[in-house]
């Protein structure tokens, strides 16, 4: 089986500065694009799942949806502050990668500002034709994003390695974590590890504070667990470590 982040033919990496590589920007993007693959591929089956008017199950998913969007959001956020001008500053001969990005980075933002209110009144009355629009939007983002997260990482985090240091990108990868209720953030590290093969799980867990890791194992596993269950009934759980 072939690895997703493949660069396609036509496509050239940022220039890669001399130095040696300060931090694991590469493997640390490869393990959370994972779960937005995953989560933007399910959206529109997720919205279809919700037959018409039944707002129990649209009000759900509408919810988990919801702080996937936000969770988007939040990671290009992370990287329009503490990646791309530093990027821009230390390594200006990748201007024209970096300009892509935050061009794709803006597409995705329309579209997130696009959907979100029609996500929300189907998440409140379950209405067939709202749903049939709204999965129709997340296909389109699906799309958008499966190039948009294979390019950021085939053609620009090895530049990045070489230009931001490990407390950098630690700083990247925690921005905006308060923004969320801890519920959620154990419950959607669950999908996260689901969806990255057993040795980057481990990897990635040991990359996660002692507190957050712990807590993850007292509740957060249950918690995904009964998030993937309610999403996908009758659908084996992924296991995580």
């Amino acid at each position: 089986m072939s690895d997703f982040f493949t660069m396609q033919a036509g496509e050239t990496a940022a220039p890669v500065p001399d130095g040696p590589v300060l931090c694991q920007a590469t493997a640390g993007m490869r393990r959370i694009h994972r779960v937005f693959l995953w989560s933007y591929d399910e959206a529109p089956g997720l919205v279809r799942s919700a037959a018409d008017g039944d707002t129990e199950r649209s009000g759900y998913v509408g919810e988990v949806l919801g702080n996937f969007d936000k969770l988007l959001h939040v990671h290009h956020e992370g990287e329009d502050l503490y990646m791309y001008p530093q990027l821009g500053e230390r390594a200006p001969a990748c201007a024209l990668h970096i300009a892509q990005m935050l061009a794709q980075h803006e597409q995705v933002e329309q579209a997130l500002d696009d959907l979100a209110p029609i996500r929300e009144r189907w998440r409140e009355s379950a209405d067939a034709e709202l749903g049939e629009q709204l999965a129709a939007r997340y296909e389109d983002l699906s799309a958008m994003l499966k190039v948009h997260l294979r390019r950021e990482v085939t053609e620009v985090t090895a530049a990045v390695e070489k230009v931001l240091t490990e407390e950098e990108f630690e700083q990247l990868s925690s921005h905006g974590v308060d923004a969320f209720e801890k519920k959620v953030v154990l419950a959607y590290l669950g999908m996260i590890l689901a969806t990255n093969p057993p040795d980057e799980q481990r990897a990635f867990i040991m990359d996660i504070p002692l507190p957050i890791r712990m807590a993850y194992r007292l509740v957060g596993k249950r918690l995904y667990r009964k998030q993937y269950a309610t999403l996908f009934p009758g659908r084996a759980i992924p296991q995580t470590i």
